[in-house]
């Protein structure tokens, strides 16, 4: 039976016209203005005229200088934020990873320490007091985005750009269709965390964008996303219409005593009739071209995955056999890019990644429908409701990328459901969404723009809670850690957590 499809069509309020970007497939982050959709507001004709012509799938000058930032209130250099949020250190990028092109990405944490991703490598910091990271070590090993999971000393990678081999003296690859050419996910040994070694690799089918751990006694089970599938990708599909035909995620099991022995053990097909076709209502979102981020909740046997152009409900009480229970679409979603469940697991937040994070959408322009979190009930999973949108209220300049990204419950004695959540250029913001439909931010931190004459990809990718702190991977500036001290969240310094990986998510 086909899985239940729910839509939400809110585009009558916001009747402007259509707008639909082109994939870039050559971009560092390939969800980088793969699509953008209808703003509010009445912009000038040249403007739209301007907006709508673009062919690369970003925005020009043109298009960006009309979005009104005047209200932003920071510059180069200054900060602010709510006094329960301090900055307790703040640590820069070191080679090799600190050129501009080096983004920090996500972050994993186990036994005290953090292991931050980035487009060079990985860095491992020791965390364990909590107040000054430590640098321990570093793996030099380039192949974009790096996203990463670590589950009792074996440290997972991503690589979802096309590399000469599987090896971290790889290059990058100038011909796709070459034997040797090589994405997927690499495996490490970081039992040692100032000794980490290489073991070996998994290829997946269109590389690996992002990926989910759902550990098991005697092994790890990952779940692989995949989704950037425009010309010139490799083996992301065979079918005529290659902007149509990625459908699955690749499973793979990792025996915890034996990780070389890693394999693809399953590749479920997740949207067997193409999913959403990015027509729906009177606004074009992306379509559905596989996942970007998929995160479980195996406690109760239920997975939320982020899918490009919609949102999915998972059974996943047999985690190799995945099976969709609803599908959600909402055509003020641009780009589907990951998903937190409720302590609970009653109701979902969504992330829209409108403009692939590398874009100005945080200004009235765009509105506070637009580039925000979506929350669902699923109090029955295959009826999904959608409760209510949140998006910062600071407008940033049209110099500083900024949109809705990754984060994780802080757990408190109260079992609220309380949020960190990275924005971009646009910070850190703490959400209390207990009462889904009245959302109310309760802490924030942010800086002016990376650069004032440009807009850089920069700010925080993600932002998480673990063992008493919060820690933040900035892409440009390097890694943060934070204190939230709010009656709201009091006790919450008292959970401690050996592993954490935000996408891997328990009750507290």
């Amino acid at each position: 039976m086909r899985a239940l499809r729910v839509r939400h069509l809110f585009a009558a309020a916001l009747a402007i016209g259509v707008v639909a970007l082109i994939p870039s497939t050559a971009s560092a982050h390939p969800e980088a203005c793969a699509t953008t959709g209808l703003f509010s507001g009445t912009p000038s004709a040249d403007w739209f005229a301007d907006w709508t012509a673009e062919s690369e799938g970003c925005m020009s000058a043109a298009a960006v200088n009309g979005f009104d930032d005047s209200s932003a209130q920071l510059a180069v250099g200054e900060q602010d934020g709510t006094d329960n949020l301090t900055l307790l250190s703040h640590t820069d990028k070191k080679p090799p990873f600190e050129t501009e092109a080096d983004f920090n990405s996500d972050i994993a944490f186990e036994n005290g320490y953090a292991f931050t991703g980035n487009y060079d490598g990985v860095q491992i910091y020791d965390v364990r007091d909590g107040q000054t990271p430590a640098l321990a070590s570093t793996i030099h090993c380039p192949g974009s985005q790096n996203d990463v999971t670590v589950n009792d000393g074996i440290l997972v990678t991503s690589t979802d750009s096309r590399r000469t081999n599987e090896t971290c003296q790889s290059e990058s690859a100038t011909d796709p269709s070459l034997p040797t050419t090589w994405e997927g996910l690499k495996i490490f040994d970081v039992r040692n965390p100032y000794s980490p070694k290489y073991l070996a690799s998994v290829r997946t089918d269109c590389g690996s964008h992002t990926h989910t751990a759902l550990p098991e006694r005697d092994r790890v089970i990952i779940y692989v996303q995949s989704y950037d599938i425009g010309a010139g990708r490799f083996e992301c599909s065979d079918a005529p219409d290659p902007l149509k035909a990625h459908d699955k995620i690749s499973i793979v099991s990792i025996p915890k005593r034996n990780p070389n022995a890693a394999r693809v053990v399953a590749e479920p097909v997740l949207f067997p009739d193409g999913g959403n076709d990015g027509t729906a209502g009177t606004i074009r979102t992306n379509g559905t071209t596989g996942c970007h981020d998929i995160t479980v909740y195996q406690e109760i046997g239920l997975a939320a995955g982020a899918c490009t152009g919609e949102g999915i409900i998972l059974d996943i009480r047999n985690p190799v056999r995945p099976k969709v229970l609803s599908n959600i679409e909402d055509t003020n979603f641009a780009f589907w890019h990951s998903a937190t469940f409720s302590n609970d697991g009653k109701r979902v937040l969504f992330t829209d990644e409108l403009g692939g994070g590398s874009q100005p959408t945080c200004n009235p322009t765009v509105g506070q429908r637009r580039g925000a979190d979506g929350i669902y009930d699923i109090t029955d999973p295959a009826n999904p409701r959608f409760m209510s949108y949140f998006k910062i209220p600071r407008t940033q300049t049209n110099q500083e990328n900024c949109v809705a990204h990754n984060g994780n419950l802080i757990p408190n004695k109260k079992g609220r459901d309380i949020m960190i959540q990275s924005w971009y250029q646009g910070g850190v913001s703490v959400i209390d969404w207990t009462n889904p439909r009245k959302v109310k931010e309760i802490a924030w931190f942010d800086r002016g723009p990376f650069d004032p004459t440009r807009l850089v990809l920069g700010g925080f990718w993600s932002s998480y809670f673990y063992n008493g702190q919060i820690y933040g991977s900035e892409i440009q500036r390097g890694f943060d850690t934070f204190k939230l001290d709010d009656p709201k969240v009091k006790g919450s310094d008292k959970y401690h957590y050996d592993t954490l990986n935000a996408q891997t998510q328990t009750r507290f």
